[in-house]
């Protein structure tokens, strides 16, 4: 009997109260393809402390041969910190013992690396636009340029957690959500297949820190020019158009076109969303498909009606905020939203991602208020 009690004690012990399994477990070895960029730099910094993830690999063209910490230095106390940079060559980031591979490199850049890892036995959480699209003539029109990789985009998957769990979980290849598709269609998707709203009455303004614009070189977009100051760019066609439109007609079950206008904003990180549709249901039934799509979900945060979202709630986190207004006055819905670009529009997505992938609990290595 004593025997059997502890037994059951210990099995309870292994397990906290959600129960996830508290015992040890093996640590998924990672490399980081392109980790010197804002995203790259995003990546590092969760996955350094996530508690499931070993770094064996970070890969950068120009720095190849300097280690982590001297790159960072606010990274040089980390137990990676002497890891050096090594060229992307496939071989050579398989030969580190990698399991899952994250790809923070440009689009047209990414497909080509995820194709020679997929065949080293590695699973891919790609953060570059090339997987994120079903049509390969779209990704053409978007890009201009010649999907490098076709034959993967049936197989990838579109990492939305909230809507493609399942889906994630047993993929090889993820394709992480733009930062503004993030944005504009989580909010929208419940609405769109309670068939609440007039797709073809979307109008959506985002507002974006100059992060998302990349680490780069760029005369746009050294500090003299951003700020005190605020422009739309990427008009009238803005490249995240084409996931953001595909993903909302799967969710309306018919083609939707929409206005989108991104602005750049003077500061580090953040987006903030605002769209409006004209409301063909109830004002009540918003909250309601809003509430029934996202309760359960953790990084989803509902504020509720007539309340509206702030930037400076969710950077540094994987956080999104949703608000919204009705006005009668237009019989418009408004929906607002605030993430992090670099986070649930980025890396933290790309985490999220990796823990569903893995099997760890989706907020390991996330729980950063």
């Amino acid at each position: 009997m004593g025997g059997a009690i502890n037994l059951i004690t210990s099995e309870l012990a292994s397990t906290d109260f959600r129960g996830i399994s508290l015992l040890p477990m093996k640590p998924v070895k990672i490399a980081v393809i392109g980790a010197s960029g804002y995203t790259g730099l995003e990546l590092l910094r969760l996955i350094l402390t996530h508690p499931h993830a070993e770094l064996v690999c970070v890969t950068s063209r120009t720095n190849a041969g300097r280690s982590i910490g001297e790159l960072f230095p606010r990274f040089s106390s980390a137990e990676a910190a002497l890891l050096k940079f090594i060229e992307p060559d496939a071989d050579q980031v398989a030969a580190t013992g990698a399991e899952v591979a994250f790809l923070a490199l440009p689009h047209g850049v990414a497909a080509g690396y995820a194709s020679s890892l997929l065949e080293k036995g590695l699973r891919i959480v790609d953060l570059s636009a090339d997987f994120r699209l079903d049509d390969s003539l779209v990704y053409k029109e978007f890009y201009d340029s010649t999907h490098p990789a076709p034959e993967l985009l049936a197989e990838a998957v579109y990492g939305l957690p909230e809507v493609n769990r399942d889906k994630i979980k047993n993929a090889r290849l993820v394709a992480a959500p733009g930062c503004y598709p993030t944005s504009v269609s989580l909010p929208l998707i419940p609405l769109l297949r309670e068939k609440l709203i007039d797709p073809a009455s979307i109008v959506t303004c985002s507002m974006s820190g100059v992060s998302g614009a990349g680490r780069k070189a760029d005369l746009s977009l050294i500090f003299c020019e951003c700020n005190e100051s605020v422009r739309a760019y990427g008009l009238p066609k803005h490249r995240h158009l084409s996931e953001i439109e595909q993903e909302l007609s799967k969710a309306a079950r018919e083609q939707v076109v929409i206005s989108f206008t991104p602005h750049l904003v003077p500061t580090y990180n953040g987006i903030c969303t605002t769209t409006s549709a004209k409301l063909t249901g109830e004002p009540a039934q918003v909250e309601t498909a809003l509430k029934e799509a996202y309760a359960d979900e953790f990084f989803v945060r509902l504020l509720g009606s007539s309340i509206s979202v702030d930037t400076k709630n969710v950077t540094g986190t994987n956080f999104i905020d949703i608000g919204w207004h009705h006005d009668p006055r237009t019989g418009r819905v408004l929906l607002l939203s605030a993430e992090d670009n670099l986070g649930k529009g980025a890396a933290g997505q790309a985490i999220q991602n990796f823990n569903l992938m893995c099997g760890f609990s989706e907020t390991d290595g996330l729980q950063n208020y």
